[in-house]
């Protein structure tokens, strides 16, 4: 029996400890003062709409969602690699400042933003305008939701990138 009590007044206080000093799945701190602009370098790019930055905060960017290149049960899909070199041309090694909406993580505990340019370039808004990404809305997050329409819109009627028609291949006989 003591053998018993052992085993569980360490796995007890083991529980402990990993609540007091945080979890290890608790959101990462965020980059910069909480009440001043938050600014970071954007170290690497994951995917269309991923980005880690030199902080080692992974971010999702708000409003948008490209073809999944990473995902454990899904083949690539198309577009994918495009959308990614895409926002990797646009982002990575750039100073970026990200705006934050009303939830601030995902449930993967990914810091969910907005992100601009040092020139003023809205990153989520031109991966939607060029066609490499959909609007993707989730509620609470929504302040640039109309934006977000119309510059899918914009894409799908000019058929940029997803939106681009693809033309039939003919094979000759």
């Amino acid at each position: 029996m003591p053998r018993r009590y052992a085993v569980l007044w360490t796995a007890l206080l083991g529980i402990c400890y990993l609540f007091l000093r945080g979890a290890p799945g608790r959101p990462p701190e965020l980059p910069g003062p909480p009440s001043g602009p938050l600014e970071a370098v954007v170290e690497r790019v994951v995917d269309g709409d991923t980005a880690v930055l030199s902080t080692g905060v992974r971010v999702r960017y708000i409003g948008v969602d490209t073809p999944e290149l990473h995902h454990p049960r899904k083949p690539v899909e198309p577009f994918a690699r495009e959308a990614k070199e895409f926002n990797r041309r646009l982002v990575e090694g750039k100073k970026v400042r990200l705006e934050l909406d009303v939830q601030r993580y995902d449930r993967y505990h990914r810091l969910l933003a907005y992100l601009f340019l040092a020139d003023g370039t809205f990153v989520n808004s031109e991966l939607l305008r060029q066609g490499y990404a959909q609007l993707l809305t989730i509620p609470p997050n929504v302040k640039y939701a109309d934006l977000f329409v119309e510059n899918q819109r914009e894409a799908r009627e000019a058929g940029r990138g997803l939106w681009r028609k693809r033309r039939a291949v003919r094979i000759k006989e």
